[in-house]
């Protein structure tokens, strides 16, 4: 069965994740149209502009029961795994490690110590939590 490229294409576009929004949207208001490898080019183009953005999804496709003849052999698992959510979990690590550079306690930063406030006050100078104190 002969598939016509122009309707290749667009099935293509339709089936990209929702990150590919502004992308689908930009085609689609685009007189020229591409064929199927203009449209590999873009989408490489696209793909690496949303990894270097942090905004990237992978669809993991996986049959059950490949080479087994049941009932559910041919049945297509779909997941999609969003990446942003491994690097904000990494970056809650981060932070976790974190602590205050004046009095030494995880939990809060220097701007926000208490006992830097305290010295502030007790030496007579006004506190200001943005100033810089080596």
């Amino acid at each position: 069965m002969e598939v016509d490229e122009n309707f290749l294409v667009q099935f293509i576009i339709n089936s990209l994740p929702s990150e590919y929004g502004p992308f689908q949207m930009n085609y689609n208001t685009m007189k020229d149209k591409w064929n199927v490898h203009e449209l590999h080019g873009m989408l490489v183009q696209e793909e690496t502009r949303l990894k270097n953005q942090g905004t990237h999804s992978i669809n993991l496709v996986g049959h059950q029961g490949a080479g087994k003849k049941e009932k559910k052999h041919g049945k297509v698992k779909q997941r999609q795994h969003n990446v942003n959510e491994s690097s904000s979990q990494v970056r809650k690590k981060e932070h976790k490690n974190d602590k205050c550079r004046f009095c030494g306690k995880p939990g809060h930063f220097q701007k926000d110590c208490l006992k830097r406030k305290a010295w502030f006050e007790k030496k007579g100078i006004p506190y200001n939590p943005d100033h810089k104190s080596d």
